[in-house]
């Protein structure tokens, strides 16, 4: 019997456009002798299913879609949001209240991963290496002069929250620094600074393979810009993502090491992306993307196929386990 798939997709922040599409590709190449899929979007006004004759609502106090036939009932949702609501611990506190399992991390270790200080403040609990930085909860006791006395320039500052590097500057004098917090706090409420590192970008994604916590093949990050902002994350020809990361061995291996100690420790699910800098001597967490693209050229996708696992194979992965955790 096929099992009945949500595929969510959209959200309320600026990423929706790269769910949407990342939720495309899924919904095109998942075995659909396995699976009967639908495509939900989800926005503020409202969750849909869009039908051959319109759209049709879902009924939000059980997700279920309404039919002639008989309401269908979800035997998994499979999340593609990234950013609110589906990457911050609100759509899983939702399904778990539910009983529906979903593909993600559970919504506690959703909401922590979401807030990258207090990630960082976990992350250095475990012996994992991170850049100094400094972290402003509110616009109106943010001081610009702090971050020019504790961090050395050039320094990231960003949204505390969030991801595809919306919002980002990387500055390189206490003159920008104002305006790069003004600009962070444009997109969320709380912003990190962080010091730069200098070294390979190197980014590695961690599943579970029948039962065992496994490390997807490392991937080397070389942006054509001054970093790996949204441009250069979604442009093509303005990166260069290789897989297998040409760089050296024990590079290779600590970051492996330190995925896998932080997929265990952080208690993940699904499938997640650790990104690093090696500065030559240790691996230097940056952050964790608990719902990463799955677009053909995104980088876990990537680095599904140069370990041998084709994209509707890894989705099959990332359902059972989903089932199964």
């Amino acid at each position: 019997m096929k099992l009945n798939v949500a595929l969510l997709a959209g959200g309320y922040s600026g990423e929706s456009v790269i769910s949407v599409q990342s939720a495309g590709v899924i919904a095109q190449k998942i075995n659909r002798d396995k699976y009967n899929v639908y495509l939900i979007q989800i926005n503020k006004d409202r969750w849909f299913w869009e039908s051959e004759n319109g759209p049709v609502d879902i009924n939000r106090h059980d997700f279920s879609l309404p039919a002639t036939e008989g309401d269908v009932r979800f035997d998994v949702a499979f999340i593609m949001i990234h950013g609110t609501p589906g990457e911050n611990g609100v759509l899983q506190s939702y399904f778990e209240l539910l009983g529906i399992p979903h593909t993600t991390c559970n919504a506690m270790v959703s909401n922590l991963t979401f807030n990258k200080f207090y990630t960082l403040q976990v992350v250095k609990s475990f012996g994992i290496h991170t850049s100094r930085s400094v972290y402003f909860n509110n616009s109106e006791s943010a001081r610009p002069e702090e971050v020019s006395s504790k961090l050395n320039f050039p320094v990231f500052i960003k949204p505390n929250s969030g991801g595809s590097s919306i919002g980002m500057s990387k500055v390189k004098t206490p003159a920008e620094v104002k305006d790069a917090i003004d600009k962070a706090f444009h997109e969320d409420n709380e912003v990190l600074a962080e010091e730069f590192t200098q070294g390979d970008e190197l980014t590695c994604g961690v599943l579970r393979i029948n039962g065992e916590i496994t490390a997807l093949p490392v991937t080397l990050i070389k942006s054509k810009k001054d970093f790996f902002d949204f441009e250069a994350k979604y442009t093509q020809g303005m990166s260069d993502e290789i897989t297998p990361a040409p760089v050296e061995q024990f590079k290779i291996d600590d970051v492996v090491a330190a995925s896998k100690l932080l997929y265990d420790k952080l208690n993940c699910r699904g499938v997640v992306r650790f990104d690093f800098i090696h500065n030559g001597s240790v691996p230097v967490f940056l952050e964790v993307n608990t719902i990463p693209g799955m677009s053909s050229a995104s980088i876990v996708p990537q680095q599904a196929r140069a370990a041998g696992i084709g994209e509707a194979e890894l989705y099959d992965l990332i359902i059972a386990n989903a089932l199964k955790y």
